[in-house]
């Protein structure tokens, strides 16, 4: 079991520019054991080149990665066995079959035991494929096999974009909790994803990058709780709407799903409560308005979120 305190992962103010064009501007980031931090952004935010220079297969143009407190471009080889990562599409030898490429991977770490391959292969899932080649895998099957040749080396930290990319919904919460068991395990886990969802409901940090600059960082609880909002159940919701719009403080008013989502005019739920009610507009239901990831994400960004596969 890994120290579930200490510091896997740090980015110190990296900047990267290409020419004059920076493409991530002094972001600052670190990662404990036992953490899974989601990292996320429009598409062009820096996320690929960032991902990359973690990895040391970017030099920064300043600043600092450190693994394991070991500055990564100095202690690179030592300190990156350390690391497991999965980017983009994972990097697999397609004629030889799911087992024979965690041997094959495994040599490159001076051999790794067959039992551990084996528990490899049930734990993501791909047991009952290993002898069949990897190019008659669907891409959900090669994400899982991905994962397994990250897990190879028994790394402290784990480095993953995209990986539920190509997994139908029940690999989808398959691979959710085969992480939060990795996590568990004391492993920290840098997860890059546009499944907005999906890191809301996994992550215990969320990092959101955009124009190469981290705009918002924190735990997922805090950065989704109410921000002074309450979402109002009334029996003509459009008719309420205007009247709260028409108020000083209403101005943020807006309908979500046939609901009222507004400000109140003193900050408590018990006042708008009442502001409705002497309007004709009594509330059948009130309570606090929590967020998703989706609306802190466009709060905080000036583009769409990314796409699978696309640089970030």
């Amino acid at each position: 079991m890994r120290g579930p305190s200490d510091r896997v992962l740090e980015l110190i103010e990296l900047t990267k520019l290409y020419g004059d064009r920076p493409a991530v501007q002094d972001l600052s980031l670190e990662l404990t054991g036992g953490e899974i931090l989601g990292f996320v952004g429009p598409n062009g935010a820096g996320k690929t080149t960032t991902i990359r220079m973690a990895l040391n297969l970017v030099r920064p143009t300043s600043g600092i990665v450190r693994v394991l407190g070991q500055e990564v471009w100095r202690r690179g080889s030592r300190v990156l066995s350390r690391v497991g990562a999965l980017v983009e599409e994972p990097t697999l030898y397609p004629d030889l079959t799911g087992r024979e490429n965690l041997r094959a991977f495994g040599a490159a770490l001076g051999g790794v035991p067959g039992d551990f391959i084996d528990k490899l292969l049930d734990v993501v899932g791909v047991a009952d494929r290993q002898h069949d080649r990897v190019r008659a895998y669907s891409l959900g099957m090669k994400q899982r096999l991905g994962l397994a040749v990250a897990l190879i080396g028994d790394p402290d930290l784990l480095v993953l974009d995209e990986p539920a990319n190509g997994l139908d919904p029940i690999g989808i919460a398959d691979m959710r909790d085969l992480l939060r068991r990795l996590a568990d395990d004391g492993r920290a886990i840098f997860l890059s994803s546009h499944v907005l969802h999906e890191v809301e409901v996994l992550c215990d940090r969320v990092a959101i990058i955009d124009q190469g600059r981290l705009v918002r960082e924190g735990e997922v609880g805090a950065l989704l709780g109410g921000n002074g909002e309450f979402v109002v159940r009334v029996d003509e919701p459009q008719a309420a709407l205007a009247i709260v719009r028409a108020q000083p403080w209403g101005a943020s008013a807006r309908l979500r799903a046939g609901r009222l989502v507004s400000p109140s005019p003193t900050g408590r739920g018990r006042d708008l409560w009442a502001f409705l009610d002497a309007a004709g507009q009594t509330p059948e239901t009130l309570d606090y308005a929590r967020r998703g990831l989706e609306d802190v994400f466009l709060d905080a960004t000036t583009a769409p979120v990314a796409t699978a596969g696309s640089e970030g």
